[in-house]
């Protein structure tokens, strides 16, 4: 896992490379790789590399970045593992074609060389790289299906940078800050930024399974060759009743790939049934013990949100080699500033696996598996129950949407005097599936934004999102409420926010976080199974490893992985007490991105 960034002087008047530039935007991602550092300039100055290296497959300097291929005919920058990139190098010895290192990086030139942009369909693992291609004059990028591993980009139509973080971007410098309307607004309605935007209007990051080629004539639209509701529609055409055997065969099948690594893989543990079902799943597969971590906060003693005793009841049940680390208030003040500084992009979460993180990479990892992907895969958030109710009662009265807007306008500051203001909203945002999703994910609701940011900015930014990103887009072709759920759930908030914070809360403490249920090849195994007419369940899932979870994990009601925050805000702002979360991303928002 690294830190990856690039400067391509492609138009006619673009100034060369800029070597000190680079060497900044470096810098700015020491943590995502504090095992080794590498730049490279092309002989014309006209393409740059940099590379921050956290090493985990080949250790050696073999394996260093940026690497060349035959004399620079090509050269790679990259952040990601290849789970499968064993197979694929054999598939290539096979072919006479010969490898200098036993690296990951060195198989995904080969592959190039010889597919193409087509090498992407090929690869099973979390990735973003560069490859700069001498002959074709110009550089390719691409990014993972799910889009675990972040790439940002800007191309002011002579020069195009990359890296994989936006405050690595800023720190070379040469890129318009004027900040981004639907950017700002995604922020207060999401609680995080929905791609391809970011706070910058000249800044987007390359959506999620595309990739994208800019040649001398300039840059081309991104391509996407992984779509969640696509592969949710193609197994819709041929269904599969699951099977307890089939649904343990590709877990296990995929943790398999997910424990590839040349340094130990430890996990996260908390008392959900998705870590606990990873971790018991993975003692069948390897003989060492494994490694699981805990994280607890004091305000949570003896209450349902204390997970470390029952964590420690799973751990011992598996016979893992198993840490608590309990978290005060304190210590998130005195994180505060830096927990600011790693926080790449604003978003309401994120604390929770910042401070996990933290403590993992204390007990000397450098990876741990999260249970991360599988509330949204196999139907374990509230969400799944609540939006086919309300939609299958409001969505059956025409006109309920337009008469919604009329009442939500009349009545709604009323509703928002005594109760949340998404009361108002109800009939307004309450008859379709999308609609419903964002009733009950959003922090703000659309028409709160003129308050919080400047008016034109507000219905500009608004506009633009439901324009380009609308959520009926995640749901078209899907026929059945758990499929459309999915979805949503998977491409907004995995995505904007659950992996985007996995990366930047890891990275921020040099730990690589896999997510063994975020995987192409074991999606596309699971979907024919989701979309048949009864879908395996979460139970189903934590059903799956021959020796059975404790019976209190599986009888334990729903938490979600909390984190005491308006408790530890109270120190600086008791009002934060009573805005709770949207408090804690207004401050964010303030004292970070102001």
């Amino acid at each position: 896992m690294c830190g990856i960034a690039g400067v391509f002087a492609y138009g006619g008047s673009a100034a060369p490379v800029d070597r000190d530039a680079l060497a900044r935007m470096n810098d700015a991602m020491i943590a995502r790789g504090p095992d080794g550092e590498g730049m490279w300039i092309g002989p014309d100055d006209r393409i740059g590399f940099g590379h921050r290296r956290l090493s985990i497959i080949d250790l050696t300097d073999s394996g260093a970045q940026p690497m060349i291929f035959e004399d620079g005919r090509l050269s790679i920058t990259y952040n990601g593992e290849i789970y499968n990139f064993r197979e694929l190098r054999a598939e290539l010895e096979s072919q006479g074609r010969r490898f200098r290192s036993d690296s990951d990086t060195e198989v995904l030139l080969q592959l190039y060389d010889r597919d193409g942009a087509s090498m992407v369909d090929r690869l099973r693992g979390m990735f973003a790289f560069a490859i700069y291609d001498r002959d074709r004059q110009g550089v390719f990028l691409a990014r993972d299906g799910f889009g675990i591993k972040p790439l940002y980009y800007a191309n002011d139509g002579q020069t195009l940078r990359f890296a994989s973080q936006v405050k690595a971007l800023l720190a070379g410098g040469g890129i318009d800050t004027a900040p981004s309307a639907p950017g700002l607004a995604g922020v207060y309605v999401w609680g995080s930024v929905p791609e391809p935007w970011t706070l910058f209007d000249k800044i987007r990051s390359l959506p999620a399974g595309s990739t994208m080629w800019i040649g001398r004539d300039g840059s081309r639209e991104p391509v996407r060759y992984f779509d969640v509701t696509q592969e949710l529609e193609l197994a819709a055409a041929d269904p599969m009743p699951w099977s307890p055997l089939a649904l343990r065969e590709a877990l296990l099948d995929t943790l398999k790939h997910h424990l590839v690594s040349d340094v130990p893989v430890g996990a996260f543990l908390s008392a959900g049934l998705d870590s606990a079902t990873i971790v018991a799943l993975t003692s069948e597969l390897q003989p060492d013990a494994l490694r699981s971590v805990t994280l607890a906060f004091d305000e949570y003693n003896d209450t349902e949100f204390d997970e470390a005793a029952l964590a420690e009841n799973i751990a011992g049940h598996y016979e893992t080699s198993h840490q608590t680390q309990r978290v005060k208030g304190a210590n998130f003040h005195e994180e505060y500033q830096r927990l600011c500084t790693a926080m790449d992009q604003p978003t309401i979460d994120g604390v929770n696996t910042y401070f996990v993180s933290k403590v993992t990479a204390d007990t000397g990892l450098k990876v741990a598996m999260s249970g991360l992907g599988g509330d949204e895969f196999f139907g374990g958030y509230p969400a799944f129950s609540e939006i086919p109710r309300i939609v299958g009662i409001l969505g059956k009265i025409p006109g309920i949407r337009c008469a919604g807007r009329a009442f939500r306008k009349l009545a709604g500051p009323a509703i928002s005097a005594a109760k949340s203001p998404k009361y108002a909203g109800v009939f307004e945002y309450g008859s379709t599936y999308p609609d419903a999703y964002l009733l009950r994910r959003a922090l703000y609701m659309p028409w709160k934004l003129p308050k919080l940011m400047d008016t034109a900015m507000a219905r500009d930014g608004w506009s633009e999102l439901e324009e380009t990103t609308g959520l009926r887009h995640q749901v078209d072709g899907l026929h059945t409420s758990r499929t459309k759920i999915s979805a949503l759930e998977s491409t907004w908030y995995m995505r904007n926010q659950l992996l985007r914070d996995s990366d930047w809360a890891g990275m921020a403490h040099s730990l690589e976080i896999r997510v063994p249920l975020v995987d192409t090849v074991f999606f596309r195994k699971i979907a024919p199974m989701l979309v048949s007419d009864a879908p395996p369940g979460k139970r189903d899932m934590a059903a799956s490893p021959t020796k059975p979870l404790p019976a209190d994990v599986l009888n334990r009601p729903k938490t979600g992985f909390a984190v005491p925050m308006p408790a530890w805000l109270m120190k600086d702002n008791p009002d934060a007490l009573k805005e709770g979360y949207r408090g804690w991303l207004r401050k964010i928002v303030e004292d970070c991105y102001a």
